[in-house]
Formats: C-alpha cells, structure tokens, sequence
C-alpha cells in the first residue's frame, strides 16, 4: 500500500501526515480547514477538495478526526467513505471514539467490501512527529499485517490487540494513564512552589526519581515555562475523560481518580484554557493553592 488518503488535518493528523511523507508513502489530504494542509504541501502532500477526491485511487484512507459525530458523518453519512472509498481499500480509524462506535462503524465497512482497522495511537502530537509513539491495532489480523509497514513509518512500536474495538479500549485506558499522570505532576510541582521549592529544580529531581513518567518529561516542561501550546488540548482531553468515564459506567468499574481529573480539566477549560494544552491544568491548582489571581471563570481573549 502506497497511496494513502488522510481525512483531518489538525494537529495529529499533520504529524502523521509528516511520518507518512517521510516513509515515502503517496499521501493526499482533506480538512475542512484548508490552512491546515497548506505547510504540508511543501513536503508533498496532495491538498484534495473533498473526502470523495481524497479517498479516489487510495489504498488506505486514515480518519483522524476530533469528535465522536465527525467520524461517524465521515465514514457512514450519505456519500461518505463506505460509499465512495474505493473497492478493498482498508480504512484505518485513529481518531478516539467510543468501543461501541468503533464496532458500528467497523460492520458498516465490512458490510461494503472494505477493510476496517481499528488503530488510535498513543503519544501528543510532538511525539508522533518525531516517531516517538505508539499504535493500537484491532481487526483482521491479515489485513492488520498487511498495513504494516503504514504504522511502521508512523510509530516506533505497533501491538495488535485483537478484534476491533480492543485497541479503542487500550487507547482509552492508555489516555486515562496520561490524564492522571499529568494532574499528578502538575499537583507535586504547585506544592514544590507554595513551599518554596525552585519549579525547574523540582522537575530535574523527578525526572530522576521514582515518581518519573512520560508526562514528566512530555509536560514537564511546559509546567515549568508556563508554556501551554497546545500538543492535545483540554477541551479535546474532556472528550476522551467521558468516553472513559462512560465506558466504565458500561463494564461496572469504578474510576475516582479520572472523576476528579475530569473536573480540573472542566474547571481549566471554563477559566479560558480549553485550546491550551493539558499541562495548562497546573493553572487550575495554582489558583486553588493561592499562587495566581486569575480568576477562575475569566474567558482569555
């Protein structure tokens, strides 16, 4: 498979534009946003004016979509990719949606002759630029083979995970990890401070220590400069909380630690941050520990 469609050219979806460029894959790219494609044209990709112009000769189409709705309406709404998308080719959903929606979306594919993967990513979208991610993969097993060397120019580590909607699952559990975490990180850096405790100092100890993680070392940074430029923003971060919260109502388990994350992420969100990054939730607790006087409810112009 060389001629790959992308639909969704945000932050994501240009990082793993980038990866396909560089692997030499023939990539042709939709955003109902064309001045997101534009900065990747000069690396080659091939701006298309509709989904339908996007998918035409493809081998594989990614979605890699910000809402449960926006997948839904690209790959099952009238005219839309089961319809158009060329015979056998595979459709490779990353987008994180829901494990029930994966499989709808997954039968109403199959139903048409195409191939479904199942395949959201791990990692921000500065880690996926620079291949230093990870991606989940549900579905035939033989089809799933067969993209591989896709998911190899886009990832350091690919695992399959088993039939589709598992590799949703693994991604919301994976996200769950990487929301907690980063709350975690931003609580021990605003206690560091309202002790007296230098913030850079601070995270050179735990990026040393026991309590070191990814987020430490990905959101770290950003804490301590104060420099929320968004690699995954809050609000879509709020997204993916209720998809796990909604997704444990339905197993029977209980997450407290998510619950309260999700708060500080709503809470972050309505002071004005929901397209900073999630490392702007350090914002939220130094306001609650008396280290900022922004007011919590003060939309940013």
């Amino acid at each position: 498979m060389k001629r790959i469609a992308l639909i969704g050219v945000g932050l994501l979806g240009s990082a793993v534009a980038a990866r396909l460029l560089k692997g030499g894959f023939e990539v042709t790219g939709f955003d109902t946003r064309p001045e997101q494609i534009r900065p990747l044209e000069r690396q080659g990709l091939r701006p298309a004016r509709s989904i339908a112009e996007a998918a035409a000769q493809c081998e594989a189409v990614f979605t890699i979509l910000p809402s449960l709705a926006s997948v839904e309406e690209v790959i099952v709404g009238a005219g839309r990719l089961v319809e158009i998308a060329p015979a056998r080719a595979t459709l490779i959903q990353m987008s994180t949606v829901s494990p029930e929606l994966t499989r709808r979306l997954a039968a109403a594919a199959v139903a048409k002759g195409l191939g479904f993967l199942d395949a959201p990513m791990s990692g921000t979208s500065a880690m996926v630029e620079r291949g230093d991610c990870a991606i989940f993969v549900a579905g035939d097993r033989a089809r799933a083979d067969a993209c591989r060397p896709i998911f190899d120019a886009i990832a350091k580590k690919t695992h399959y995970v088993g039939e589709v909607g598992a590799a949703t699952l693994a991604k919301l559990a994976t996200n769950l990890l990487v929301g907690v975490h980063t709350a975690a990180l931003a609580e021990a850096l605003v206690l560091g401070a309202k002790g007296g405790l230098d913030p850079a100092l601070l995270l050179g100890i735990l990026k040393e220590s026991a309590g070191a993680s990814k987020m430490v070392d990905v959101r770290g940074p950003l804490m301590v400069d104060h420099s929320f430029g968004a690699q995954m923003k809050v609000d879509l971060f709020l997204k993916d909380f209720k998809l796990m919260l909604d997704e444990a109502s339905r197993l029977g388990v209980s997450l407290p630690l998510t619950s309260v994350t999700q708060r500080l992420a709503a809470e972050t969100s309505a002071s004005g941050r929901g397209e900073d990054d999630l490392a702007a939730i350090l914002t939220t607790l130094e306001l609650l520990a008396g280290l900022s006087s922004e007011q919590p409810s003060r939309k940013r112009q």
